[in-house]
């Protein structure tokens, strides 16, 4: 009975800790991602979502980003942050305040938009963020969407 339950546990804790594994860790702070960008040497994709209210950016979540093959993908390739513009969902000024400035500067007029970011150190000690390329809502799930902003990191 103990080896029974011994390895039901270790089954449940492998299946778990896999499950975990695969999560995408969604930044929402810029000086967080810059700093992981730099360190780990991959590019930051900046998903632009109205996440409480906009379908075509719940769909590209559902249809994408939700599924396993994106988030190998994702784990692998990029920093992931989330530039949220909710209607009923709580953020502080600062995050509101900084998806303002990332919306103004990357000139994003709907939603989803995702833009891919390489940061470069100027010589002034600012951060530029070079733009590699943009993408939204694709049909066709994970493979054609990571096949059509694969490109951009070859820039």
């Amino acid at each position: 009975m103990k080896l029974l339950f011994s390895s039901l546990l270790f089954v449940a804790f492998t299946t778990l800790s896999f499950a975990q594994a695969q999560e995408i860790k969604w930044l929402t702070s810029m000086d967080e991602a810059i700093k992981l960008s730099q360190k780990e040497k991959k590019p930051i994709m900046l998903f632009f979502t109205g996440s409480d209210w906009c379908g075509w950016c719940i769909r590209l979540q559902k249809e994408v980003f939700y599924k396993d093959e994106f988030k190998a993908w994702a784990n692998k390739s990029v920093i992931a942050v989330e530039v949220d513009f909710p209607r009923n969902k709580f953020q502080t000024q600062e995050l509101k305040q900084q998806n303002q400035t990332l919306q103004a500067q990357f000139g994003v007029q709907g939603y989803p938009t995702v833009w891919f970011v390489r940061p470069e150190n100027m010589s002034d000690g600012k951060i530029n963020l070079v733009q590699l390329g943009n993408s939204g809502y694709r049909a066709g799930g994970p493979e054609n969407w990571i096949k059509e902003v694969t490109p951009f990191f070859s820039k």
